[in-house]
């Protein structure tokens, strides 16, 4: 098997997912495992065929070529890795003797279609749950693609895209799906019960990779608190925290090759012992570097914590300015709230803070886009101390909100372009008042291409082959397509329409055990300005997932 990670190694090395999904093949007495990754360098300077980093074969050499998947805008990279490997892009021109093609990861258990026409076989779950199975699986097959195939059928969470048809209505919306395979028709989203039993950390350090100067060891999967536009809070349920004796012996490994350690999960404040954590790496003169906090969770321990390990900088994710879009998305988080968190951080030695916020997310106005001015302006003036600022530099960063599957805002459309770039630059000129603040901004061509990959069926194909044929005028490409100009489908049907409360959705057959009126009860919640309290895994069942 060869593992490719559609980007390029320093990029496919800072991946957490993609180091435990090798670890595991690696282990395996039956997998002769080997990784791949996309070239570096400009396009016209790739090689010509794309071959593996340990044996350096060609892909095509291998009985099966497996993608790991964090992000859709890799997606493009994978019809790149294909055609390099010289491969037929589309799954169905491939002959019986061509390896076996497969893909997991995150992006793919909220929504495959926009692959399904090129990937043989997708896994849906987490791969300490799967990979051994399928592996069972492919290696008492008859040695063919299709016997593989047929075989990797047997695994629960195995999807295999040509036993689905969908099928469309005379208004272009999806209809429904027909299944020609055997079982239910749903594809159930595995998972790990309990992550103590597995160990999740940077296995191959390298400097070359980014974030190289750091060992990283996953802490939790999921959240409990169930932001509304937050797809890991929904696909990673029901929440599930390493203990702090299942973390201790993974970050004195870490200790021992890197100064710092990356706590990695959706939400850290939450996890259970962080201060005592950063506590004892920061006394064995490390540096604790946790993942985004919850500012209402951060307790002076934690905080004096990160600063006597000397973090330069914190991540606090406010996501929203005013007190009624945080409402709106459930963060259950007050500005008083995020003022005393930073109070303590900076008072504990921390040199940088960074806001994370949205715009553009549903039911808001142009109050709430000055709400993101007006807490900036208030974190500044809370961190002055008689005229000199208690921390070094401020970084808002600001990203359009990107609509996902399996949220409660999965029906709703992102924002149009234009009316992103206004609300971009109202938020830009009220920070240019505020010294020592940065701004970082994402694109909203780039978050109309990430909602296009999120949202998508299997219509959205054609488009990819002509991003990857024309890499470096992908806009072009999308402005050509929009208003149903040309042939294929228009791509602002999946990027800019509401879908209805009972339509047909591609990604419906995968079963996330979310029950999809809990989803719709939240978002009637969020245009009521009504929050949700955290996950009880205990004692709740009102998802589904518990």
């Amino acid at each position: 098997m060869c593992l490719v990670y559609p980007n390029t190694y320093p990029v496919g090395m800072a991946n957490l997912g993609f180091q435990a999904v090798y670890r595991l093949l690696a282990e395996d007495p039956r997998v002769t495992a080997d990784r791949a990754f996309l070239p570096d360098g400009p396009r016209d300077e790739w090689p010509r065929t794309l071959r593996s980093f340990e044996q350096d074969r060609p892909l095509a050499d291998f009985d099966v070529v497996a993608f790991s998947l964090s992000f859709e805008t890799d997606y493009i990279h994978v019809l790149d890795c294909l055609r390099l490997a010289g491969l037929p892009l589309w799954r169905v021109e491939r002959r019986s003797d061509a390896p076996l093609v497969m893909a997991g990861g995150p992006a793919t258990f909220l929504n495959p279609e926009p692959l399904a026409e090129f990937v043989d076989l997708f896994l849906i779950g987490e791969a300490e749950e799967m990979l051994p199975e399928f592996v069972a699986q492919a290696a008492t097959s008859d040695g063919t693609r299709d016997g593989r195939l047929a075989r990797a059928e047997e695994v629960a969470g195995a999807y295999r895209p040509d036993r689905w048809e969908p099928r469309y209505g005379a208004d272009g919306c999806l209809a429904g799906v027909v299944h020609a395979g055997g079982g239910t028709g749903r594809v159930v989203r595995r998972y790990v019960e309990r992550l103590d039993g597995f160990a999740t950390r940077t296995e191959i350090l390298t400097r070359e990779a980014v974030f190289g100067d750091m060992a990283v060891v996953e802490a939790s999967r999921g959240c409990e608190w169930g932001c509304r536009f937050c797809a890991a809070g929904f696909m990673y349920r029901p929440v599930r925290y390493r203990s702090p004796g299942a973390l201790r012996p993974e970050i004195s490994a870490g200790l021992a090759e890197r100064d710092t350690i990356g706590l990695v999960g959706a939400e850290m404040a939450s996890q259970p012992g962080i201060a005592a954590l950063c506590q004892e790496i920061a006394g064995a003169g490390g540096r604790p570097s946790p993942s985004s906090l919850k500012a209402d969770l951060i307790t002076p321990a934690l905080a004096a914590a990160l600063g006597m390990g000397g973090n330069r900088s914190v991540t606090v994710a406010p996501e929203a300015g005013s007190e009624r879009m945080r409402r709106v998305i459930n963060k259950n988080l007050t500005e008083a709230e995020i003022l005393r968190a930073a109070d303590w951080l900076t008072d504990g030695g921390v040199e940088a803070l960074k806001l994370y916020v949205m715009v553009g997310l549903p039911t808001e106005t142009d109050a709430d886009v000055d709400g993101i001015v007006d807490l900036a302006h208030n974190v500044r003036a809370r961190l002055m101390a008689g005229g000199k600022p208690k921390v070094g530099r401020i970084l808002v960063s600001i990203n359009p909100f990107v609509p996902k599957p399996w949220t409660p805002f999965q029906w709703e459309p992102m924002a149009e372009i234009g009316e992103l770039k206004r609300k971009l630059a109202r938020v830009r000129r009220g920070l240019s008042a505020i010294p020592a603040l940065q701004v970082e901004t994402e694109s909203p061509r780039e978050a109309y291409l990430q909602t296009l990959l999120s949202r998508g069926d299997r219509r959205v194909a054609p488009i990819l082959v002509r991003l990857h044929e024309r890499p470096q005028a992908w806009w072009s490409v999308l402005k050509a397509l929009r208003g149903g100009r040309e042939d294929l489908v228009d791509p602002d049907r999946f990027v800019h329409r509401a879908w209805g409360a009972d339509e047909c959705l591609p990604w419906d057959f995968v079963d996330h055990q979310v029950d999809k009126r809990y989803l719709l009860a939240e978002r009637r919640k969020a245009y009521g300005e009504l929050q949700t309290p955290p996950c009880d895994t205990h004692t709740c069942h009102s998802c589904g997932a518990c």
